[in-house]
């Protein structure tokens, strides 16, 4: 029997929409695939999932056999992550999900006069958007729940082995997390990507495919839940 029947597992998938009006707003090239597998491996172990996903995220195959919740923002996302693990005895969180680095602040016209149509702008000249950083999930995650077991993501724009791995500790220990998962941007592109995940207690493990990444991950936490 897998030590993972029964326990509440919380993943993250897909990507962010920022809105700018209720029509147009930016995102991101995540698709929710590794989130997929990840939902699919755990439920193969008997857990019991939520399966948080963005806008145009995939939904698994097996949906149905998962609670699914919609997110939009970085500030919804992170409200709802929040509600779940205060109000249920959630075990792990996966956070898969690839939340926007940038919010939208204001919008101008091309006077610098603020837009406040919120229904859909004018399309007849261009906005001016400022945008402002957006919060970091992840880091807030054990505040609103140090009891559960936190795996992260790391994504980074660089052939430089170690200094992905160096990116994704640092990530690791601002956030308080017990795994992450670090990948190069290549991966938002194909199945075939190298993965690595990073953990407090075992050297990096490299991963050649999304979906060994997931089983690999699925793996651990098993082991490490036991």
């Amino acid at each position: 029997m897998s030590s993972l029947k029964g326990k509440k597992i919380l993943i993250t998938s897909g990507g962010t929409l920022e809105k700018w009006d209720n029509v147009r707003g930016h995102t991101n090239l995540a698709k929710g695939t590794i989130g997929c597998y990840l939902a699919e491996e755990a439920l193969n172990k008997e857990a019991e999932i939520i399966y948080l996903h963005g806008y145009f995220a995939k939904l698994p195959e097996n949906r149905r056999k998962m609670r699914l919740i919609q997110f939009e923002g970085i500030y919804d996302l992170g409200e709802k992550i929040k509600n779940i693990v205060q109000s249920e005895n959630i075990d792990i969180v996966i956070m898969a999900a690839a939340g926007s680095d940038w919010v939208v602040d204001k919008v101008l016209d091309q006077r610098g006069n603020p837009i406040l149509e919120s229904g859909k702008m004018s399309s007849d000249e261009p906005p001016i958007i400022h945008f402002k950083k957006a919060p970091k999930v992840l880091s807030q995650i054990k505040k609103w729940n140090p009891n559960l077991l936190l795996v992260g993501f790391k994504l980074e724009h660089t052939d430089d082995l170690n200094y992905l791995l160096d990116r994704a500790n640092l990530r690791m220990t601002a956030s308080n997390a017990e795994f992450m998962v670090a990948n190069k941007t290549g991966s938002l592109y194909g199945e075939e990507a190298e993965h690595y995940i990073v953990s407090k207690f075992q050297a990096p493990k490299k991963y050649s495919s999304k979906n060994e990444t997931a089983a690999g991950l699925i793996h651990l936490l098993e082991y490490y839940i036991n």
